[in-house]
């Protein structure tokens, strides 16, 4: 049974979502504080935090950096914040999803079933190598040149996702689909983030490319350092 964490400040909401998320077969805890939900989510390590942002005592973005900078949990954002770049910086900051209400509760359960999921994700378990980078699907661990990189989730998601795909030139709008699965138009962002924060623990930058090589207006391509590079 998954276990959530539901940090939500308004007891008219609270209630009737944990009743049905119960309902619906989790288990679930609940906070109506940003350090109050901090303190349950390292005490109790749910299997996912459904976050408001419109918290009492702290903004739900800055828990969210707190609590990324000490765990890699899920995190749905809950809000009724639905402005553009609102939704940006929640993904940029680390968030997996994010639902704007008025939301069902079978609405908020289809997201949580689907995060979940991308938790356990059906890979193969070959290892795939590309030249002197290796990425373990099981184990999720990934190496280059034989020492191990230390990846977020998010970033080991997404150079799986790249490695899988080597020589293809994948857009951003496919990375954001399969990999954040968040198709919100103008989010392309989060994925410039995310490669950046890639190509530094690769050793590489935007600039001399060894492995990540953008193709401007059209997305990325992973190659082993020796294969042929179309202009960018």
């Amino acid at each position: 049974m998954p276990h959530l964490l539901l940090i939500e400040d308004d007891l008219a909401i609270r209630t009737p979502l944990i009743r049905a998320l119960r309902e619906r077969g989790h288990a679930v805890a609940a906070a109506h504080t940003a350090l109050g939900g901090l303190q349950t989510a390292l005490d109790d390590r749910p299997d996912l935090v459904v976050l408001d942002l419109g918290l009492p005592d702290l903004d739900g973005l800055e828990l969210l950096r707190m609590l990324r900078a000490v765990s890699a949990v899920p995190v749905i954002i809950a809000t009724a914040r639905d402005d553009e770049g609102e939704i940006v910086r929640a993904l940029d900051a680390g968030a997996d999803d994010y639902v704007v209400k008025p939301f069902t509760a079978a609405q908020l359960d289809a997201r949580v079933r689907a995060v979940l999921r991308r938790g356990t994700p059906d890979q193969p378990d070959a290892a795939v190598v590309v030249g002197e980078l290796r990425v373990d699907p099981r184990g999720r661990r990934a190496s280059l040149a034989g020492v191990e990189l230390e990846l977020t989730p998010r970033e080991f998601d997404l150079l799986h996702h790249l490695t899988v795909r080597a020589g293809q030139v994948v857009t951003k709008r496919e990375l954001l689909t399969e990999v954040w699965q968040v198709p919100y138009g103008g989010a392309d962002k989060t994925v410039d983030v995310h490669l950046s924060w890639l190509r530094r623990k690769l050793g590489e930058t935007a600039q001399e490319p060894r492995y990540l090589h953008t193709i401007r207006g059209v997305g990325v391509r992973l190659d082993a350092p020796d294969a042929a590079v179309e202009p960018r």
